[in-house]
């Protein structure tokens, strides 16, 4: 049970990042919103780029 509470928040928390980075970045919704469904992928493109 706990694993998948963990995983369920590890998601909600990558999404949250992404999108935050986004916005600040683009200041775009529709940029915010797509960098939100890639989540961790964008969160890592944003610290290696």
């Amino acid at each position: 049970m706990s694993n998948t509470k963990t995983v369920t928040t590890g998601f909600t928390l990558g999404t949250l990042v992404a999108v935050a980075l986004s916005w600040s970045v683009n200041k775009s919704i529709l940029w915010a919103i797509v960098h939100g469904f890639l989540s961790w992928l964008y969160v890592v493109y944003y610290l290696v780029f």
